[in-house]
């Protein structure tokens, strides 16, 4: 089994992104959390841990780690330290440990954050840490969604490189993506946009050419 490390694992997505790999045979989730009230929510599920700050030293999270998914945030409250900042120290540790793919989750609007007039900012933290990733030499996937809801899973997407429309997405969906992006079959080195529709997910991103 693979070692998946999860930044953001006690975040909405990523909790549900830890739960998808816990049940596969192939991967094995190490959540990443800041607080030990998490660590032990997590123990309790026979998920591992490891604790870590993103704005911190993050050299101790990568140890023994095959894969990395990036699905942390702060919420709008500390996007350069966190969104950017954070993404690109884990970009860099997770290159001196060679680890095989890096799945990050982005943003629809991400391309062109000075088209947002409310989320510019959020925009352009998540444009510097896709375009640090890009530029780190790892083999990378960069998961752009558009709004998210809570709503179930459908199993079924809309992928485009660019879709040229706005739209939303479950947060379920989402997790299943990014999940699926760490398939050795998966294509990596690429960006793209997803929302909701009607075509199985493995199969949206099949259709991606490496």
């Amino acid at each position: 089994m693979e070692n998946i490390l999860v930044a953001g694992a006690s975040g909405t997505t990523g909790k549900q992104v830890v739960k998808l790999l816990k049940s596969t045979q192939y991967f094995n989730p190490v959540a990443m959390v800041r607080k030990e009230e998490q660590q032990k929510q997590f123990k309790k599920e026979g998920v591992e841990t490891v604790l870590a700050d993103l704005t911190e030293d993050l050299t101790h999270t990568v140890k023994g780690i095959d894969k990395v998914i990036f699905a942390a945030g702060s919420g709008g409250k500390n996007v350069v330290e966190v969104d950017q900042e954070g993404a690109k120290r884990l970009i860099a540790v997770a290159k001196m440990a060679n680890v095989n793919r890096f799945v990050l989750l982005s943003s629809m609007g991400a391309d062109k954050p000075e088209e947002s007039e409310v989320l510019k900012d959020y925009l352009r933290a998540k444009q510097n840490a896709d375009e640090h990733l890009k530029q780190s030499g790892l083999k990378y996937v960069i998961v752009r969604p558009g709004a998210l809801n809570n709503k179930e899973a459908k199993g079924t997407i809309e992928l485009k490189e660019k879709l040229n429309k706005r739209g939303e997405i479950s947060r379920a969906d989402v997790a299943q993506t990014l999940v699926k992006a760490l398939n050795d079959d998966a294509p990596y080195n690429s960006t793209f946009e997803i929302l909701e529709g009607d075509t199985i997910i493995s199969e949206a991103l099949n259709e991606l050419k490496n």
